[in-house]
């Protein structure tokens, strides 16, 4: 039986026998993986014809309300997930973390994506830039969905959550998916594959996924194309190389080798709590899916003084690890994915061992429970110490990609920086302190080196998702050795798949593009007033003017004795003309917005059904008794919540004076009801 792929709107074999694709614990074929016969061109020509265009019909809520529909109906197949994961090595922790996790990732981006992204088709970058005197010519960054494919090549040791994390944020910008799953685990992939096609809730074109090599299809790529790959340095070299891509100028995101630090702080040492917590994080780094994590801790930094203590409690710990079949009760660790990659970790820890010695793991009399040590890919937990950590070089540039860690003393702070530096870039770094003055040294120390920096102490311990758990909301990637990409975090990873595009023109012409009023633009008289109209007879520019109301001395002291600010700029005209910035008695600003809403808001039931909040609210102007205030109010953006039967309807504010001058800018946020409400008596029409 051959592995299908999915290209081109239909499940396919390719031709040819294909590589065989065995159980990490028994040896046993599943299959055979083969994707000679396809044409790479037309899989491209598939996404961008067909995929892409149907992506970018949608608004970024209609992809978020797809991720969601479809990461709540892969839930449904957990089970059948898990049994397969099992023959990935995985234990069922390990896969609760790629299934579960990658599961998670989708509807993550799917809430991010409804709260953080408006209810069009592009998204608006930054603020307004004014580029004129008088105004008339302003520009706006967008950022738009580009027309090509992203092409996923992904690891082996995530088959589920390394392909979800990266479909998440290319679906919800708008770019179609062409999924390249490492060979060894591709069954598992595929069949999450299969269930998303099943459900037919991604337009035809969205995601193809190539069981095999991709042949020339790097030849094909062009400027509208982003590739991202996760796996050894060496492949993404030559990748990032290839021709097309640079003659393209072809976004390369990649996610490669790291040798990552976890660095014990100088008053951690034994009986603090910090001390339990890294024996307990490091012992999970190297155990968990067997160490075969790019965010794994290889590099166990700790204070010269008290590495025998550090060496004794981790051998202690390692030696209670239960090696074996994933599918067993008490099971804590599987074998590796395949029999390659285990004879691929013996060779680099032999390297590591030409300068550290084995502490703990018996290479040579371990036997796995209930499985054939021979048929199976297993290893025991190794813990290395190294020997001169001043001298070594292997311990900074090996990475044995499996259970495997190495004792590394350092000699102060500044030596802990150093070594954890020399693995040059690197994607995960942990601390593990309670003293903020040492957590703050090592953080600055290793962020130029970093893509993410965990601390931890007693008091966050029991929340921290640990030291190799990248999330939705943060960056994954890191500098140098570690690829110098970043995936996820959050908006960041959508902005991956998009095109910046700075347009200038007036503001007129730049509302129109992107949906959202702009100050020196046309305010259009809505008729009525504007909290009568539900949300879609609004219309962007629909402006209120309020008549004026004078600020009295009585008003600022009611104010005060209401809200108990009796900040002396309030209260004395003697203090208040110390002040160099007011000169005399002034108004709260406060209370300036409390009587701008007493000026613009219509107090009859109506469309608008709450306010959520005020945006970038500035105080530009002191205002004193005597002073006349009037606001106005335009309509500046609108996004839709259809499901939920109103939108959020965005209104810059302004307060001025009786000279005109603005005292006051702000914006406005409401719920605005899609239904329309009839006049009534005294309703303010």
């Amino acid at each position: 039986m051959k592995l299908e792929s999915y290209v081109e709107g239909r499940w396919q074999a390719g031709s040819g026998d294909g590589v065989a694709l065995r159980d990490a614990t028994t040896d046993e074929v599943i299959t055979h993986a083969t994707a000679e016969g396809f044409t790479p061109a037309a899989i491209l020509g598939y996404a961008r014809d067909i995929g892409g265009p149907a992506l970018r019909a949608l608004t970024f809520h209609e992809r978020a309300a797809l991720l969601r529909t479809l990461g709540k109906r892969l839930l449904e197949f957990k089970d059948e997930f898990y049994e397969l994961s099992y023959r990935t090595g995985a234990t069922k922790s390990d896969s609760w973390v790629d299934i579960d996790g990658g599961v998670g990732t989708l509807l993550a981006f799917a809430g991010k994506g409804a709260r953080e992204l408006p209810n069009g088709r592009l998204l608006l970058d930054g603020d307004v830039e004014g580029l004129s005197k008088r105004g008339t010519f302003v520009g706006q960054h967008i950022c738009v969905p580009l027309e090509g494919a992203a092409i996923h090549i992904n690891a082996f040791n995530f088959p589920v959550w390394g392909m979800l994390e990266k479909l998440a944020p290319a679906v919800l910008a708008g770019l179609p998916v062409i999924v390249k799953p490492a060979t060894a685990t591709a069954y598992l992939t595929e069949r999450i594959v299969r269930r998303i096609t099943e459900a037919g809730l991604l337009p035809a074109g969205s995601l193809q996924m190539i069981a095999g090599g991709v042949g020339d299809l790097f030849a094909h790529l062009t400027c509208q194309d982003v590739v991202s790959f996760t796996g050894s340095a060496s492949t993404a070299a030559r990748l990032r190389t290839h021709p097309s891509v640079i003659r393209h100028s072809v976004r390369f995101v990649a996610e490669t080798d790291s040798l990552n630090s976890s660095i014990l702080g100088p008053d951690a040492g034994p009986g603090t709590p910090e001390f339990d917590l890294y024996i307990r994080e490091v012992v999970r780094e190297m155990t968990s899916k067997a160490g075969q994590k790019c965010t794994a801790i290889r590099k166990v930094l700790v204070p010269a003084d008290v590495a025998d203590a550090v060496v004794a409690a981790l051998a202690a710990a390692l030696g209670e690890i239960v090696v074996g079949d994933p599918r067993l009760d008490g099971v804590r660790m599987g074998p590796l994915a395949s029999r390659d990659q285990r004879r691929e970790v013996l060779a680099r820890i032999a390297e590591l061992r030409g300068e550290a010695e084995l502490v703990s793991g018996d290479l040579e009399g371990f036997a796995p429970r209930g499985a054939d040590r021979e048929r199976g890919a297993f290893l025991p937990p190794v813990l290395l110490r190294c020997r001169d950590s001043g001298s070594a070089q292997a311990v900074h540039v090996v990475e044995a990609f499996g259970p495997v860690a190495t004792v590394v003393p350092y000699h102060g702070i500044a030596d802990a920086i150093v070594l954890a530096r020399r693995g040059d870039g690197s994607l995960a770094g942990s601390v593990f302190t309670a003293d903020d003055d040492v957590a703050t040294r090592l953080v600055l120390g290793l962020a130029p080196f970093h893509g993410r920096l965990l601390v931890v102490n007693r008091h966050c311990a029991t929340e921290s998702t640990g030291h190799g758990s990248p999330l939705a909301p943060l960056v994954h990637g890191g500098p140098g050795r570690a690829g110098g990409g970043e995936e996820m975090g959050g908006m960041r990873g959508v902005l991956h798949y998009m095109q910046r595009t700075a347009v200038q023109g007036s503001p007129d012409t730049l509302a129109a593009i992107g949906g959202r009023w702009i100050r020196g633009g046309t305010q259009r008289d809505p008729g009525r007033h504007p909290f009568r109209k539900p949300f879609h007879e609004l219309v962007i520019g629909d402006t209120l003017v309020s008549g004026e109301r004078e600020v009295t001395v009585s008003d600022i002291e009611a104010f005060a004795a209401l809200t108990g600010d009796t900040f002396y700029a309030h209260m004395s005209d003697t203090e208040a003309a110390r002040n160099p910035l007011f000169g005399s008695r002034v108004a709260h600003g406060y209370f300036l917005i409390a009587a701008a809403a007493g000026l613009f808001v219509d107090p009859p039931y109506g469309p608008v059904l709450g306010n959520y909040g005020l945006d970038s609210l500035r105080f530009v102007k002191p205002v004193m008794p005597g002073d006349r205030i009037r606001v106005r109010l335009t309509c500046k953006q609108k996004s839709l919540r259809a499901e939920k039967g109103w939108g959020e309807v965005r209104w810059d504010t302004e307060i001025s004076n009786q000279a005109g001058e603005t005292v006051a800018a702000y914006d406005v946020l409401t719920m605005v009801s899609i239904h329309a409400v009839p006049d009534q008596a005294g309703g303010g029409s």
